[in-house]
């Protein structure tokens, strides 16, 4: 019995804030002042491992579990919450376009999503910007996922998404960057590396900049006062601020 009980506290999954598109996962479109316990969860959801990482977005939110598997909720109207529809979800539901695949990690842009399974990275939700990186054309939205193309036999280990643009790093400490350029600069479809001899270890995305932690302890900043890299990396340089 205290087994069992252990295994469903560790499920436990709190929210609290701006409620209004169902990211809350409360089942009520309203915001919460105070920490609510999701309370209704599918009977399954229990049976598929306990979470391991939570990923926000704009108005939605991804749950990854311990062996793989991905449960989304809230506002679905780009197709990021994977269902194959444009339909937003007041409560988890996982993500069955993604049942087949041992998810390893996830990111959450404003209004799309990134996995990374094996050696690909596949994205849904918006990619107006090009922050999919499933195509060179001008894609508006796709609500199942589709794989990043430009990353061919690249080992990815993360993804990191904010607002319309995403990042990746590889095994070997590359870092790939797409979808909306910094300041003035173009947006870019597909998955670019950043020309640097550096070895990147992690990487973090803002609105209009992007943070890079080095094996070394060192910090670098793209972006910022320095728009462009994103969009074109071979303009920018690296601004270097050492962690203390």
């Amino acid at each position: 019995m205290e087994e069992s009980e252990r295994d469903k506290e560790e499920a436990e999954i709190w929210s609290w804030g701006a409620g209004t598109d169902g990211q809350l996962g409360t089942t009520r479109l309203e915001d919460e002042q105070l920490p609510q316990l999701l309370l209704d969860l599918p009977s399954s959801f229990f049976s598929v491992g306990p979470i391991c990482l939570l990923a926000c977005g704009g108005a939605h939110v991804l749950a990854l579990t311990t062996d793989g598997k991905v449960v989304t909720w809230g506002r679905g109207t780009s197709g990021q919450l994977g269902h194959g529809d444009m339909v937003s979800i007041l409560k988890p539901k996982h993500v069955k376009s993604l049942e087949s695949l041992v998810i390893a990690h996830v990111s959450a842009g404003w209004s799309h999503s990134g996995f990374v399974s094996g050696d690909t990275v596949y994205g849904f939700g918006s990619g107006k910007n090009g922050q999919l990186g499933v195509s060179m054309d001008n894609i508006i939205s796709i609500s199942l996922p589709q794989a990043t193309v430009g990353l061919e036999g690249v080992e990815i280990v993360s993804i990191d998404a904010n607002e319309d643009h995403s990042a990746a790093l590889s095994g070997d400490g590359h870092l790939y960057t797409w979808g909306r350029g910094f300041g003035s600069t173009s947006d870019v479809h597909c998955p670019q590396r950043l020309p640097s001899s550096l070895c990147f270890i992690q990487v973090a995305l803002g609105w209009n900049h992007m943070l890079v932690l080095t094996g070394g302890g060192e910090v670098f900043m793209l972006g910022g006062n320095h728009h462009g890299v994103l969009g074109d990396p071979q303009k920018g340089s690296l601004v270097k601020h050492f962690m203390r």
